[in-house]
């Protein structure tokens, strides 16, 4: 876990000095970016799939990034959005019940259940348990304590995660410790995956003395039954030597793909200053959806088919515009035949 740590110290550095040389719109780009991701992934996590449009919208909206504000039809998008931008802005101050509370309004108050408590722990005497998979076919992990405990409970969490020093070095522990604390006794009827993961944030951001840029959510969709299997294993032992192991390599990894994330924004900013004006109006369409999948890229690559399906244009035009892409450099060709396919070029 030392190497760890000493790794997470090392990228968060590096990520600092790329994010200063960054110019202010591809630095907003990137912060937009990967609070999008966070806000889609962590709902994910939990199995509800919000617009991540709307989502985007929201977070720039709330930014003062829209010229005019965008109207955002997904309430749940907006929701989450409030959530991910109040962790950043807040990430200083104290930890309070009300800090919680208002956490859960917001991810909360566009929920469907009218039952459901929001604002408040929870309160009813059924056991609260905590489970992945689908309706029907829930695997049950762990079972948090009794309702009438919760308060008790969540007084010494918060004085707990209050006083324990911030040290930057030990910020991923602390982070990892106040995630499992949480989780275990589970105050809330619904959200405490999703607010459990931004206590988690604001660990660190108060470690690192600035809101740090990552997506936990998206480090552990990569593999939730492990996440979840550490969690059941953690919960029944007071030995969680495994947990933090478990949870700082999930921090290191999100690390790891918060500096892919700006390399290739930095690569997108230079593709565009050296080929946008060479470009026709369906090249550029395209090249413009291709960017949108990211780091992983345009899967399988671009075909003709697709072009003209994106372009919205003739199999002779698409043809002849990736050969005048493939001559000026901006794409490369792989495949044969009618197995040829195109790629960004992205250097």
């Amino acid at each position: 876990m030392y190497d760890s740590l000493f790794a997470i110290a090392e990228k968060t550095g590096l990520i600092s000095g790329k994010l200063s040389h960054l110019a202010v719109n591809l630095k907003d780009e990137a912060i937009i970016d990967l609070m999008v991701e966070e806000a889609v992934k962590t709902s994910e996590i939990e199995g509800e799939f919000i617009s991540r449009p709307d989502v985007r919208s929201s977070i720039k909206n709330t930014l003062g990034l829209n010229a005019e504000p965008v109207r955002v039809h997904d309430k749940r998008a907006r929701g989450v959005a409030e959530l991910m931008i109040d962790v950043r802005n807040s990430y200083e101050h104290i930890l309070t019940e009300e800090t919680l509370f208002n956490w859960h309004v917001m991810l909360l108050s566009a929920s469907p259940d009218r039952n459901l408590r929001i604002g408040c722990w929870r309160m009813h005497e059924e056991p609260m348990q905590i489970v992945s998979g689908h309706h029907g076919r829930w695997a049950v992990h762990y079972e948090a304590p009794p309702s009438k405990r919760v308060p008790d409970e969540m007084r010494q969490f918060i004085a707990w995660f209050n006083h324990v020093p911030h040290k930057a070095q030990l910020g991923p522990v602390r982070a990892a410790i106040a995630h499992l604390y949480f989780e275990s006794i589970h105050p809330f009827e619904d959200g405490n995956g999703r607010i459990g993961r931004a206590i988690a944030e604001k660990a660190l951001s108060q470690s690192a003395g600035y809101p740090v840029l990552l997506s936990l959510s998206q480090a552990i969709e990569e593999d939730k039954k492990a996440y979840y299997a550490a969690l059941k294993q953690a919960s029944l032992s007071n030995n969680i030597t495994n947990w933090l192991c478990y949870f700082v390599n999930i921090i290191l990894n999100a690390l790891i793909h918060v500096e892919k994330k700006i390399d290739f924004i930095l690569k997108k900013s230079v593709f565009f200053d050296k080929f946008e004006k060479q470009l026709n109006e369906r090249q550029l369409k395209v090249v413009r959806r291709m960017m949108q999948e990211g780091i992983k890229g345009f899967e399988g690559g671009i075909s003709a088919k697709k072009y003209m399906i994106i372009g919205q244009t003739s199999k002779a035009t698409a043809t002849r515009d990736l050969q005048e892409l493939l001559a000026i450099g901006a794409v490369r060709q792989f495949g044969e035949g009618r197995s040829v396919r195109y790629e960004l070029n992205l250097v």
